[in-house]
């Protein structure tokens, strides 16, 4: 028996595959810098929530746009390169915990010089 459900598995999986395919499959010069941070996979398999993180702040409607309309093609991939019996949608979201991690940071630091100041 495997220690978590097969869409935590496959989720795994997929992250690897649509980052792999961003990489090398979508030729769009708008593309920026782009990392896969996660894909939540719904408990049916049929839906795909993969988050995306943007280097450059000002690219990232412009880039969850081209992601969003090129998810078409990602699916088709994704069928050419696994056998799984349900290839699931994707909508591509940016991951904003990146962001809230570093302001999480900045606040801690914050936190530790004012009470060093005391």
């Amino acid at each position: 028996m495997h220690p978590y459900k097969r869409s935590k598995r496959l989720g795994v999986l997929l992250r690897e595959e649509v980052a792999d395919i961003i990489l090398h499959k979508i030729k769009d010069p708008r593309l920026g810098f782009i990392t896969v941070t996660d894909v939540e996979l719904s408990d049916d398999l049929r839906n795909a929530k993969v988050f995306v993180s943007v280097l450059k702040a000002e690219d990232r409607a412009e880039t969850l746009q081209i992601l969003n309309d090129a998810k078409g093609f990602v699916r088709g991939e994704i069928a050419k390169r696994l056998r799984i019996k349900i290839i699931p949608t994707f909508e591509f979201v940016f991951d904003e915990s990146i962001e809230r991690g570093f302001r999480i940071d900045e606040l801690l630091k914050e936190i530790k010089k004012t009470s060093e100041e005391v």
